[in-house]
């Protein structure tokens, strides 16, 4: 029988939501294989659209979480964590900084240069920056240059991705993942940690948008040129949809989520004004009261589901739509959309979305990584699959200069993103 593959480093991730707080750690082989060790996850306390509002609480949801991960693989006890972030007002800026070079080869010290150059340029204005990430160099006349080492030049440039979010709010969910016990490697937007786990690389490349659902925050990304290129978030999400299932029919947010979950769609069928749904599930022993307008088994009909669901889905998707349109990604720029997220699960959305944005749309799940149990293979754990990719792969940041990663791994990990400034020129 052929040994198993020896694990040459793990890592460990939170993905701290409003709706449930996960966590996961993930091991790479020697052959640079990752495979999942262990997951778990439970309902998300003291959280709110991204934001901290109950330290305890969600201090004790993380360790809870971790604790359910680390249950699957009892020889190994996490120490270290990276943590998703969804809210805490994250948006994202495009940074251009140029050197002169005076018509010499460039040599590896001059792109050193630039980068120090750049990191002393970050101006994140009193917010915290989450990331800092060489997208592309331009020299001269020539844009997209991926490595431009031994090229001659009279200007060097980069252009530098830059991820900033709240500073208060970031400090508050990095105390809370610190107060469970552990180190906090980094951390990851949300939007980019879920481009890893359900973007394929010809999509960033070529342009894509992805839209995160997320319970109370939805994260709308455009992706180009192998890079996040645009970012916007809107202060809504699938709990919203919840909320107003809840008050329409005047019953508990917890019989709203099942019947959203068990019997709502995004699309409508003929079908539905026939079909009487129960509100009360086998296991209530009749908690919660009557709804309204339900017969005297309490059941209400599902086309009145629908119509709620889709109401609260057309302001959603509006919302979607103009933030990707302020954004530049419509008309023929607006190739395709992948949306993603817990909200994502919701049957039919992708044919709704794909009516109401004029354009492809298909569902992220988490790419196939070994021993991911199936219940953790949907949507709502994109982002938490994609912080250990994201961990693994660990891209380039200005600000770890001559501290991280030497010059060898920093011009080879430039050299992987390509054409983005062309992308760029596209949209903005």
């Amino acid at each position: 029988m052929a040994s198993q593959p020896r694990i040459a480093r793990v890592f460990g991730a939170v993905n701290i939501g409003s709706f449930r707080v996960s966590a996961m750690i993930a091991g790479q082989t020697e052959n640079g294989e990752m495979i999942v060790l262990g997951s778990g996850h439970r309902a998300s306390k003291g959280i709110r659209r991204g934001y901290v509002t109950d330290m305890a609480a969600a201090t004790y949801a993380v360790r809870d979480a971790v604790e359910r991960a680390e249950k699957m693989c009892p020889n190994l006890q996490l120490g270290g964590v990276w943590i998703g972030c969804t809210g805490a007002g994250l948006t994202s800026m495009i940074s251009p900084v140029e050197i002169e070079i005076g018509g010499r080869r460039i040599e590896e010290e001059d792109i050193e240069q630039l980068l120090v150059a750049a990191r002393e340029g970050l101006e994140p204005d009193g917010r915290t920056v989450l990331h800092a990430q060489p997208a592309c160099y331009f020299l001269d006349g020539a844009n997209g240059v991926a490595n431009p080492r031994d090229l001659h030049a009279e200007r060097l440039g980069v252009d530098v991705h830059v991820m900033l979010a709240d500073g208060a709010p970031m400090r508050n969910i990095t105390e809370a993942v610190q107060n469970a016990h552990l180190d906090v490697q980094a951390v990851v937007a949300s939007p980019l940690a879920a481009g890893y786990a359900c973007l394929s690389v010809e999509e960033r490349d070529l342009g894509v948008a992805l839209v995160e659902l997320g319970a109370d925050v939805t994260n709308v990304a455009v992706y180009s040129g192998g890079m996040l290129v645009g970012l916007t978030a809107i202060p809504r999400g699938s709990a919203d949809i919840t909320d107003a299932v809840a008050s329409a029919f005047g019953i508990r947010r917890f019989q709203a989520e099942r019947l959203k979950c068990v019997h709502g769609s995004a699309i409508a069928s003929p079908a539905d004004h026939r079909e009487m749904i129960p509100v009360a599930g086998p296991d209530d022993d009749g908690a919660g009261p009557v709804a309204r307008g339900a017969d005297d088994n309490n059941r209400v009909p599902r086309a009145e589901l629908i119509s709620v669901i889709t109401g609260e889905l057309d302001r959603l998707i509006g919302d979607v739509g103009r933030g990707l349109e302020s954004m530049g990604f419509s008309g023929k720029h607006g190739r395709q959309v992948v949306i993603t997220g817990g909200g994502a699960e919701l049957a039919g959305l992708a044919d709704y979305a794909q009516a109401a944005l004029g354009t492809p749309v298909r569902i992220g799940r988490p790419q196939q990584l070994k021993g991911l149990p199936e219940a953790h293979a949907v949507p709502g754990f994109a982002t938490l699959a994609g912080l250990v990719l994201y961990a693994a792969e660990d891209p380039v940041d200005i600000r770890m200069i001559g501290s991280r990663h030497t010059s060898t791994t920093r011009v080879a990990g430039l050299a992987l993103v390509q054409r983005v400034w062309t992308a760029m020129k596209e949209y903005f």
